[in-house]
């Protein structure tokens, strides 16, 4: 422990490694043995020498410095470390002069290390290295990145993790796999060639390594079905996996046909894969059975089981059957006799003979106990048909078993009306004269005497003239209106002949046939006024409403003037308030039609009093439009004729009143002055100059031309002569509006 703690203050002190320390101990043990045994020790420690081996330091003694030169510094010259004849405090580590100045150092390839270099080299063979990997705190691929060293080769597997994660620094290639680093499926390296891959014999699959097996334990499988491909039978062959066992039923189907991998033992049994007899499996014993209470057969199963899908869906074939039919027809075992059977202690194949038509009877009613009736109530046999006469008398009462038809008939035993039974078919029904109607017979008729009737008109049907016709009963009198109406369209009472609603539509012949004041009222009924009219009343009147509309009314037909009715008077429109003033004197014809009233041809020659009076835009006349000239002048001013009021149209302006000067304008349009569509003139130059002339022209004066004096020299401006036609225009050698030349 003493020797221990005195190396290690020793090391500290030199502050060099513990094996420098070890190193320097043996060299001072060896000086010791050399300084007694002679100087061969000194001479080969101590002295730096050549190639040869030959002392290259002129006997100098490297050992006294403390650093004696060994191995490959034997053969460095002293003025490698001793530059510049500086022998005293020369460098001691080996990164003291291996600084790539003085002498080489770490190349740029070196792993990265904080170490002295003498940790991993020697002096005798530097490419020697004694490598410790325990003192690396750094990660292996800080190194092995395949630029210092050699890193991961291309074939290693794919994995994020750190290399010691499975090697191991004291043997590399023996690696502890830790599955859980690796970042690609299993396939990737088990391929056979990376590692172990799938072997021959493995289930035929696609599915990924790690959808059965996991890598804690490979032999430990999850099975999962629904990867593997290929047919059950590919495993389950008795050698890969357990295969149909001896006791299986006989089938060559496919395992999957029944069986699904979730649950072997459920199985969806499918009979079309068995082969064999039904009994080969249900024989009490591989499955279920025939039961004690099957029906007594020695038929196989499919003699009557027909279908696998429901066994209990039975074909039941009775030839294959032994014993009397109520051996299972006793309502136990199959269906018995039911409650409406018909009352017998026979047997049932006394009746029934056949076994695949249950329903073809051979009947003996001598057999039967009991009322027809029994039977014979729609239920068990066939019953009293509908068409049957109502009756609640026995089925013997009148018929008899011998001639079902032949009927000993009573009426006191019927029930219900007449023509329940006489209606053509069941017994003779109403005669082909006899009067329409859906009334019951006994409404007029008794059963007394039949020909005595008590008559009803309400429930007769069909037109009144089919029996008043004047033979069968009394028809149409010599007297009555003519018409080809039937005679309820006006007596609308059976009870009341002569209450009648008429209706004129019915009616043949002219209106004045009736009404000629004696059979109907005329014309003009107690001094009513009548339109003075030689025409017939179906003219103008509709019997519809006799009240006639002005538009039905033939004016043609009308004599007298249009006043002698359009009056005001008796319901007949006249004159209105608002109607044009016109002469005394002029019919209503004069300008209206009677075929259209409100389109007049109005003769203006009889009018009195402005156009503007009339033509106001109201009561139906025509008045300015809304893009009209804007004046205040009557429209007769410009419009000189009524009959062609939109092409007769000029204008005369006024003279002497400061409008339009002279005659020298005429070539121009009414608009080149009057612009706004309006009276008003747009002057082009100054309105304040209206109506003189430069108004419009004062854009065209030329002072120059107009001297005022000599001395000064001076003119004229266009104020003092702005009206140029009574300034200076005035013909006296100078232009006029006249003059086209001005």
């Amino acid at each position: 422990m003493r020797g221990r703690d005195a190396l290690d203050r020793l090391r500290k002190a030199l502050g060099v490694s513990g094996a420098a320390v070890v190193g320097v101990l043996a060299l001072l043990v060896c000086a010791t043995l050399a300084w007694q045994g002679g100087g061969a020790a000194d001479a080969a420690l101590g002295q730096p020498a050549n190639a040869g081996g030959a002392s290259i330091s002129g006997g100098f003694d490297h050992f006294k410095t403390g650093f004696p030169l060994t191995d490959a510094h034997r053969a460095v010259a002293c003025e490698s470390c001793h530059m510049g004849g500086v022998f005293k405090s020369a460098p001691r580590t080996c990164a003291g002069c291996h600084d790539n100045r003085m002498a080489p150092g770490k190349p740029v390839k070196h792993i990265p290390t904080s170490q002295a270099c003498d940790t991993c080299h020697t002096a005798k063979n530097w490419t020697v290295i004694r490598f410790e990997h325990s003192q690396t705190s750094a990660s292996c691929v800080s190194c092995h990145n395949n630029f210092f060293v050699p890193g991961k080769p291309p074939t290693h597997f794919p994995t994020n993790a750190n290399c010691d994660s499975c090697h191991r620094t004291s043997t590399w290639v023996t690696a502890v796999f830790d599955h859980s680093q690796v970042t690609q499926p299993c396939a990737t390296c088990h391929n056979n060639v990376a590692a172990e891959g799938k072997p021959a014999t493995h289930i035929q699959t696609s599915a990924g390594c790690d959808t059965c097996h996991i890598t804690a334990s490979w032999t430990t499988v999850h099975f999962d079905h629904s990867a593997v491909t290929g047919a059950c039978a590919t495993c389950h062959n008795g050698t890969t996996a357990e295969g149909k066992p001896p006791t299986h039923i006989a089938t060559n189907g496919a395992c999957d046909a029944c069986h699904i991998t979730a649950n072997w033992t459920t199985v969806h049994f499918d009979h079309s894969q068995v082969s064999g007899a039904c009994a080969n499996c249900h024989n009490g014993t591989t499955a279920e059975g025939k039961p004690a209470t099957h029906i007594a057969t020695s038929g196989a199963c499919d003699g009557c089981h027909t279908t696998t899908a429901n066994w209990t869906t039975v074909v039941v074939d009775h030839t294959l059957v032994s014993g009397a039919c109520a051996t299972c027809h006793n309502g136990t075992t199959a269906t018995g006799k039911p409650p409406t059977h018909i009352v017998t202690t026979g047997a049932c194949d006394a009746c029934h003979k056949s076994t695949t038509s249950w329903t073809v009877i051979q009947f003996d009613h001598t057999q039967v106990t009991g009322a027809c009736a029994t039977c014979h109530n729609g239920t068990t046999a066939e019953g009293k048909p509908a068409t049957h006469i109502a009756t609640n008398g026995a089925c013997d009462a009148c018929h008899i078993t011998a001639n079902w038809t032949t009927i000993n008939f009573d009426h006191t035993q019927v029930t219900g009306a007449c023509a329940t039974c006489h209606n053509g078919t069941t017994a003779e029904g109403q005669g082909v004269g006899h009067i329409s109607t859906t009334a019951a017979c006994d409404t007029c008729h008794i059963t007394a005497n039949w020909t005595t009737i008590h008559f009803d008109h309400s429930a007769v049907v069909g037109a009144c003239a089919t029996c008043h016709n004047g033979v069968i009963a009394t028809g149409k009198s010599a007297t009555h209106i003519a018409t080809t109406g039937a005679c309820d369209t006006c007596h609308k009472s059976t009870t009341d002949w002569t209450v009648i609603q008429f209706d004129h539509t019915s009616v043949s012949g002219t209106c004045a046939s009736c009404h000629n004041g004696t059979t109907a009222d005329g014309k003009g009924l107690g001094g009513a006024f009548h339109i003075n009219s030689n025409t017939s009343c179906g003219d103008c009147h509709t019997t519809a409403n006799w009240t006639v509309a002005a538009n039905q009314v033939n004016h043609n037909d009308v004599i007298g003037t249009c006043a002698s009715c359009h009056n005001g008077t008796n319901g007949i429109d006249g004159q209105s308030p608002t109607h044009i003033t016109v002469p005394g004197g002029i019919d209503c014809g004069a300008c209206h039609g009677t075929l259209q009233w409100t389109g007049a041809n109005y003769n203006h020659s009889g009018s009195a009093g402005l156009c503007a009076t009339c033509h106001t835009g109201t009561d139906g006349v025509t008045g300015k439009p809304a893009n009209h000239f804007v004046t205040t002048h009557q429209c007769d001013d410009c419009h000189h004729s009524t009959t062609s009021w939109t092409t007769s149209v000029t204008y005369t302006h006024p003279t002497g009143l400061g409008y339009w000067p002279g005659t020298g304008h005429n070539s121009l349009a009414c608009s080149s002055c009057h612009a706004s569509n309006s009276q008003t003139p747009t002057y082009s130059f100054n309105a304040s100059y209206a109506p003189n002339c430069a108004a419009c022209h004062g854009n065209r004066y030329q002072p120059n031309s107009h001297p005022k004096g000599t001395s000064p020299q001076t003119y004229y401006t266009v104020v003092e002569l702005q009206n140029c036609s009574g300034a200076c225009h005035n013909g006296t050698g100078h232009h006029t509006v006249n003059n086209g030349n001005w």
